[in-house]
This record gives C-alpha cells, structure tokens and sequence, in this order.
C-alpha cells in the first residue's frame, strides 16, 4: 500500500473511530422519516373525491364541494366534524334578515338602534355609533362586506328585542335547512362555547341563502362598503374579506371567517362554464393560505369536471311514439328544456340514457303535454328530465275505436 492509500486509509479509520454509530443511524432515520411522510402526502386518507377525479392535497381541517344544482358532493374532508364557524355564522344572521324583508316585516329603511352591548364588541365593525339609529340595508351590507359584529348585534335586537332571541330563531331556522350538526350562540361568530357548525351544514346554508333569497345575493360580491366616520370626521370605507371577489375566478360570494382556534375558512360559491359550485373549507393559517387553498380546489373542480349540454330544449328523443286511438298512430316526442349534467372529464363516454313512458300513448293528446322522463345514469347518480308531447292528436269516434280494438284483438297491432 503506498503512503497516499494508507492516509486515506487512517482518515476514513479516523472519522469512523471519532463518530458516534448512533449518529449515522440517526440520520438514516431522518431519511427514511422523510421518505415517509412525503409518502403520506401523496394520498390523505381524510379526502374523499367523486369517482373518475384525480387526487388532491388540502391544508384545510375541513373541507367541501358540492354541486350547486344537485346537491351532489364533489369533494369532502371531514365534512361533518364539528368545527369552528367564525364570522361564516353572519351567513344565517344575514338570511334571517334577507327573509323578514322578504316577508315584509321589514325594509331596507327600517331604522333598528344601536346599544352599548353592539357598540363595545370587538373584533371586525361597522363602526355604528352608540345611540344611532341605522338603516337595515346598511346593517346588511355592514354584516356582509364589512362583517361587522357591531352590525349583526343591532339587527338581532332590532328584529327580536335580544340577541339571545334572535339566536333561537337562528338555530330553529339552521334545523328547518337541514343543519344538524351546528349551534349558534350569538349572531356574529364571536368565539362562544358551545358555538359550532361543520362544513357540510355551512354548505346548505350557503346554498339556501342564494336559492330562497336570490335578490340579495348580489349584496356578496360587493368589494367595498363606505359607512361611519374616524376620530377625524373621515368616512370610513373597507373592503371585502373575500379576497378571491378580487380575481377573475368566478367567485361571488359568500363569507369569510377567522377565529384564533378556528382558524382562517370561507364559504365560497364560484360559477364555472355556467355551472355553480359551493365550496366550504376552514382550519387554515392565513388569509394567504385560505385564499390559495381556495383556487387550489376550484381549479381541482374546473380540471376534473365539465358541464356537459347532452340536449337541447325542443330535441326529439323519440321520432314514432305509438299513440292509441288518435287521429294520427305515432308523434314525436321532445324533450321540455336543455339537458347539462355535471359529468367527470376522465368518464365522459359511460353515460346511460333511458326514455320513460307509457306506451302506447292514449288520445286525445295536446302539444306540451307530459308524457314521461328521460332518465341519466353516470356514475350511479341518476339524473331525470321531462319528456312531452311534440304534436296534438285528436281522438277518433266510437266506431272507429270498436274497429281499432277488434283489429287489435284479431291481429294484435
């Protein structure tokens, strides 16, 4: 061995003399550790995608997607834990106050006063000031835009004379929705024992809020709402929490919420190729975080899925539908209106198609009449739309029905 080979030599002896054998097994540890973990990353358990969907990592505790239209579910993730809701409990507070304007018991220029319980809440304002009357419409604004606690106080009290009160109907009214799993405490979100909802809850709320009050939801994707003055007589204007109203994402809506335990959420509903979706996730570390984890998922949806147009409103579905004892032996039937179903894009060719319908049809028949269904199946999920009549056919006399039920019984057609 020549002198180079043995200091090489002396320098490994050396360096494996002088380090611990726990040291190297530690760091191999530390390898395999993180091998492990980014194994796990690759698939959460927690999720649960629809069929034909490509898998997804979420940051969020919780999370949903759901189909605006059928209620089906896109995605999950601990839909039903019992979270934290936060300022996205202003979206019951502002439905009961869409739903007395709606009733009439209220306009937007009711004037509902301010109390030293409304004016000394923390948190998010309005910046109504004690003593002031305040017009409903911009107490709603205040609760949606701004999401001012200060606001939700004052309406709750102005419509049930308590907040206590005006809780109960909040939580009888999250009961009637389907909301099983959720309690409120107060109107505004503010951190309360014994407050809570889950995803799949504010889902239904949200989806409730845009189908029974469509003329208010315009209100949710304001971006600024001026209202009150700072020490210096200065109005005071803020901008929508809902950063993603920002981007052209095809978001409008809904709420935002944050508390220390609960977390960064939102309820959001965003619409792509005319379709609405309505997505809640919450748990997340920062505006930031809930703003990417919210396009992260909205892109999840715009890359997996495609509103299909099967149909339009008027096709034929059927060219020769037999008709009994009518003037004419077979119409057209069409179908009533546009058929666009929600399909996987990695599944777009296993759809199957059924016509539903008494046949043969019996005279007499008028243009539009209902006839039967067309009827979906992908994926299980069956989807049903109304077939009518494309003609009129009148029916023949007497006679000619005795003729047609002998030739009927004699040939059998």
């Amino acid at each position: 061995m020549n002198q180079i080979s043995k200091a090489f030599a002396n320098i490994l002896f050396f360096i494996y003399a002088t380090i611990p054998l726990e040291s190297i097994a530690a760091k191999t540890k530390s390898i395999a550790t993180k091998k492990i973990i980014i194994e796990q990353q690759v698939t959460d358990s927690d999720i649960i995608r629809h069929f034909n969907t490509t898998p997804i990592l979420l940051k969020s505790r919780q999370a949903i997607v759901i189909d605006f239209d059928t209620g089906i579910i896109l995605l999950e993730k601990k839909p039903f834990e019992k979270m934290l809701p936060s300022s996205m409990t202003k979206m019951m507070t502002s439905y009961i106050i869409q739903e007395k304007i709606k009733k009439a018991e209220i306009s937007y220029d009711s004037q509902f006063p301010v109390s030293e319980k409304a004016w000394r809440i923390g948190g998010s304002k309005t910046f109504v000031s004690l003593g002031d009357k305040v017009r409903v419409e911009d107490l709603l604004r205040g609760i949606i835009i701004q999401s001012g606690n200060d606001a939700c106080i004052v309406a709750a009290e102005g419509l049930y004379g308590s907040e206590e009160l005006f809780v109960n109907e909040m939580n009888a009214k999250a009961q009637e929705l389907g909301m099983k799993n959720t309690n409120f405490m107060n109107s505004s979100g503010w951190p309360e024992e014994n407050h809570y909802s889950t995803a799949y809850d504010l889902a239904l709320l949200g989806i409730a809020l845009i189908k029974d009050h469509p003329d208010f939801y315009s209100l949710y994707s304001e971006k600024t709402f001026t209202f009150g003055k700072d020490q210096k007589g200065r109005p005071i204007t803020q901008g929508n929490r809902n950063t993603l109203l920002y981007k052209e994402i095809g978001c409008d809506g809904i709420k935002t919420g944050h508390t220390e335990d609960g977390g960064f959420g939102i309820a959001a509903s965003f619409i792509d190729n005319g379709k609405r979706y309505i997505m809640v996730i919450n748990g997340l570390s920062s505006m930031k975080e809930r703003s990417s984890e919210a396009e992260i998922l909205l892109n999840w949806v715009k890359h997996n899925f495609i509103n299909k147009k099967l149909f339009a409103k008027g096709d034929i579905v059927e060219k020769e539908a037999k008709v009994l004892f009518g003037m004419k032996e077979a119409i057209p039937l069409i179908l009533k209106e546009d058929v666009m179903i929600l399909i996987p894009r990695l599944n777009q060719n296993n759809v199957n198609i059924k016509l539903e319908y008494a046949s043969p049809i019996k005279a007499p028949i008028k243009e539009g009449d209902l006839v039967g269904k067309m009827v979906i199946n992908i994926d299980n999920k069956i989807h049903e739309t109304t077939i009518i009549a494309g003609e009129s056919v009148e029916e023949i006399g007497v006679f000619s029905k005795i003729m047609h039920s002998v030739k009927l019984w004699l040939f059998g057609k």
